[in-house]
């Protein structure tokens, strides 16, 4: 008997109506104990299943409820109702795992409407409900088009540690992995921790950025790009931040700042292109929770666009391409400074813009996502290329509506000698990053990368407002359950 997923027979019934076929899945309603709406995660739409009661045992029609798994043989036939085009006439029930009501009526699996919050605690469930398997289907295409993508433009994908001994960012904001019996830490004479005896020989801890490895990568493939999972122990708890979250970090060698941009530009257009093509259904359902969601909202905050219309808009629009300090001069002038609306005024060059300022740039003044460039040297990484005026450095970011920066790069210091200094400047240990400088020595050349967070573009893409609801299993502070 052929086994069928329901994406997969919807989309070709034609060949195999009046045909017996099997499938399986968990039952999302059981009306008047003769239609079942069978699910089986491959897409959003339930396939009928239509239940002659003669023909089955009270035993077995008693057992089937919400949430109950089942795997069912059938003839598949054109279905006499609306709201779907075929149907199974079931032959054959066999009830894969029961459904414990009083068990269920405790959790997300009550055929009712819950809140965000309480489907972020029962995360191990939220996959069976329809916005959950929605997103995580979005989220499953967005990966994929980005190996696509790369893959079709000449890269190779490269797999950087994820346990590291040194800290790309400089921010410290790490945590700390070692083999040490926590109650019996070893020390020197000194008094401080003895990493020469831990299992490295020496401090280490989960990398925040692959990017480093990457460029030395890059300095003899030419092309590459990483895509894992990388951790930052950052006590945020906004809707904006994870401790463990997926990052894409394409390093190019001879690539420049602008051929930078083109790439990451070409790339966000690609990932959203292949999403609203592939992934239709699922998009269709989002735009219509984001409609319904900007109703509840005042009337000055709501979106301009619908979610399926912000993206086409993004492929549509070529990014606005502005320097740091037009962008400074802007915000400085603008009414919403000027009136003290900012909750951090714009008040000189030289400082780190917030997501507030973001999103002014690309909602309000510009109307297209914007890519900012040629920071002041100062708020920006040492491994960034200091620009010839020696108070910029050659850093992009890609700002997007509702998000703010999606993208954060630049060309990268090729020069051993403003390298040597930049880190000498800013404080970052030459010996353990020896390495590094070493792809300084031979035969170096310009080149450029970028970072994406995964979760950014999902949250982006979905119309979601929670990263931690474009992640399966979020991590965050005081919270690793799963």
């Amino acid at each position: 008997m052929k086994k069928m997923i329901i994406k997969e027979l919807l989309g070709d019934y034609k060949k195999i109506l009046h045909h017996d076929i099997t499938v399986q899945g968990w039952v999302r309603a059981f009306r008047s104990n003769r239609f079942i709406a069978l699910n089986d995660g491959s897409t959003m739409a339930n396939l009928q299943i239509v239940v002659d009661f003669e023909n089955f045992d009270k035993d077995t029609i008693s057992k089937i409820s919400v949430a109950s798994s089942l795997k069912i043989t059938g003839e598949v036939v054109e279905s006499q109702g609306s709201g779907q085009v075929i149907e199974i006439i079931a032959k054959k029930i066999v009830i894969l795992g029961d459904n414990f009501t009083e068990e269920r009526d405790k959790t997300i699996l009550q055929p009712k409407k819950h809140s965000l919050e309480v489907l972020r605690e029962q995360a191990h469930l939220r996959f069976r409900t329809n916005l959950f398997s929605a997103v995580f289907r979005v989220r499953s295409a967005v990966s994929f088009a980005i190996h696509e993508f790369y893959n079709k433009n000449h890269f190779f994908y490269i797999n950087t540690p994820i346990i590291t001994g040194a800290d790309a960012e400089g921010a410290g904001e790490m945590f700390s992995v070692t083999n040490f019996d926590l109650n019996n830490i070893p020390r020197n004479e000194e008094g401080e921790i003895d990493y020469t005896e831990d299992f490295f020989g020496k401090k280490t801890n989960l990398t925040v950025s692959g990017q480093l490895e990457a460029e030395t990568a890059a300095m003899g493939l030419g092309r590459v790009y990483t895509f894992g999972p990388t951790f930052r122990a950052e006590n945020s708890n906004t809707t904006r931040h994870l401790a463990e979250f997926w990052m894409v970090e394409p390093e190019v060698a001879f690539n420049n700042l602008e051929n930078n941009i083109d790439l990451a530009e070409d790339f966000l257009k690609y990932v959203i292109s292949y999403v609203l093509k592939n992934c239709a259904e699922d998009l269709e359902f989002l735009n219509s929770r984001f409609a319904d969601e900007q109703k509840q909202k005042p009337e000055k905050d709501r979106a301009k666009e619908g979610l399926i219309e912000k993206l086409e808009n993004v492929i549509k629009k070529r990014f606005m391409r502005v320097s740091y300090t037009e962008a400074i001069e802007i915000l400085m002038n603008s009414k919403e400074n000027k009136k003290g609306k900012f909750q951090y005024p714009v008040d000189r060059w030289g400082i780190d813009l917030q997501s507030e300022h973001e999103r002014f740039l690309v909602e309000k003044h510009f109307e297209s996502p914007v890519v900012l460039f040629d920071y002041p040297k100062e708020i920006k990484a040492f491994y960034m290329r200091l620009n010839d005026d020696n108070k910029t450095v050659a850093a992009m970011d890609v700002l997007f509506p509702g998000i703010g920066e999606i993208i954060g790069g630049s060309q990268r210091e090729e020069r051993l000698d403003v390298l040597k200094a930049k880190m000498q400047d800013m404080n970052v240990d030459e010996h353990e990053l020896w390495w590094y400088m070493d792809t300084r020595k031979f035969g170096s050349v310009p080149h450029a990368g970028f970072g994406l967070g995964l979760e950014r573009l999902v949250l982006f893409v979905t119309g979601m407002t929670n990263i931690r609801d474009v992640i399966p299993f979020p991590r965050t502070p005081k919270n690793a359950e799963f």
